[in-house]
């Protein structure tokens, strides 16, 4: 099933979604790499920031979505539309960066020993994926569109940070693995709801029409509320944890 993207709804909580990428990008210590690539690039706002620090690198960024392509692309940043299970690196390829896109590739463990062992010496790839497919968020959308006949991806679609340590390491890289858990205020009516209907609630929405995916929403919003209660305030206090990982080939 092909999943379409809203770059708008995606970019409602850019600054959320644009701090793991701050912290994955300050470990890759690389002075001047010849091509940087953005594997699933997204609307492009965190592609900019790789040519902002690499210059005169080769830029090459890719994504799945013809919307989000589009988005990069009247960013400035010269997107094409590409799977990455497709991508491989070219002989100049020293910096690659994925980030939070291998938990939509099932066949993600493998590929990354398959780049690993493509890429130059000296080379570096940077990940990131979410690590919160056992939280309430997640587990109660698959619940409910389990009843609706739609697999959403269970807890084993990340692997955990020392199953990823051990297996870069095994394709012969240095390994920097580490896991972070933000706690993001969440305001407005239903946020959580909205913040997963940019990622998670992807493939229901392609699923589903639209009188019964707003009936599908209807019956989570409440849930939801019920498992991330607003404080006094009005705050809703969403943990989100994430997994990094950085593989250095010497």
């Amino acid at each position: 099933m092909t999943t379409t993207w809203d770059p708008a709804l995606y970019l409602d909580f850019d600054d959320h979604r644009a701090r793991p990428f701050h912290d994955l990008l300050a470990r890759v210590r690389v002075a001047s790499p010849r091509r940087v690539v953005d594997l699933g690039c997204g609307p492009g706002t965190m592609t900019a920031l790789l040519a902002a620090r690499w210059p005169e690198a080769v830029l090459e960024a890719l994504d799945s979505s013809a919307e989000m392509v589009a988005a990069a692309q009247a960013n400035g940043i010269p997107a094409h539309r590409r799977a990455v299970e497709d991508w491989v690196p070219e002989s100049d390829t020293d910096v690659v960066v994925t980030n939070a896109v291998l938990q939509w590739v099932p066949t993600h463990r493998e590929l990354l020993v398959a780049w690993l062992r493509a890429l130059p010496s000296g080379a570096v790839l940077a990940m990131q994926v979410p690590g919160n497919f056992a939280a309430p968020s997640h587990a109660l959308a698959r619940e409910l569109a389990a009843a609706r006949g739609i697999t959403l991806r269970g807890e084993d679609g990340v692997a955990e940070p020392t199953e990823y340590a051990t297996l870069l390491a095994g394709a012969g890289a240095e390994v920097d693995v580490w896991e972070t858990t933000y706690v993001q205020r969440l305001t407005g009516e239903d946020p959580v709801l909205h913040w997963i209907s940019g990622t998670a609630l992807r493939p229901v929405r392609d699923a589903l029409s639209e009188a019964d995916y707003r009936d599908f929403t209807a019956a989570l919003a409440p849930r939801l509320r019920e498992a991330y209660p607003a404080d006094p305030k009005g705050h809703t206090w969403f943990p989100f944890r994430r997994l990094f990982a950085v593989a250095h080939l010497p």
